[in-house]
Formats: C-alpha cells, sequence, structure tokens
C-alpha cells in the first residue's frame, strides 16, 4: 500500500487525469466544483505546466506522466 502526503497526491492527481480523459471524451463535467479550469489548475500544480483552456488533452497526458513518475518513487508497504 502507498501511505503518507505523496500517496494522496498521487490519488488527486490520477482523479484529475481521469475527469479530464471523462470531460474530453463526453463533455460533461464530473463533477460541480470540478470545473475543466479547476482540472487544469490541479494538473498545473503537479507538472509545473501552466494549461490554457482546451489543453485538456495535454494536461491528461502530462499528469500520466507524472503519475507513472511518482508511482516508481514511492516506497510500497506490505502488511500481512
Amino acid at each position: 500500500m502507498y501511505s503518507g502526503k505523496d500517496a494522496t497526491s498521487l490519488v488527486r492527481a490520477i482523479y484529475a487525469k481521469n475527469a479530464l480523459t471523462f470531460y474530453v471524451k463526453t463533455g460533461l463535467k464530473v463533477t460541480r466544483t470540478a470545473t475543466p479550469t479547476v482540472l487544469l489548475s490541479i494538473a498545473t500544480e503537479y507538472t509545473g505546466h501552466k494549461y490554457k483552456r482546451g489543453q485538456y488533452e495535454k494536461a491528461a497526458h502530462d499528469l500520466d506522466v507524472w503519475i507513472n513518475t511518482m508511482k516508481a518513487a514511492l516506497p510500497v508497504t506490505f502488511e500481512d
């Protein structure tokens, strides 16, 4: 299992990536508060890149790269 602040950031980034991908495919927001603008700002927090309106696919791709890097870097704890 992943634990700690980095794991929380990882889950948040995964959610943002999935929400951006959903928005690109359907044009629908995931929730009322998770607007495309908010999702782009979340992507900016993790990737460090500033995204303009309409760059949802690029933000989702960049988040995917960040997520894979973070998964490789996080220590994994096994509990019996």
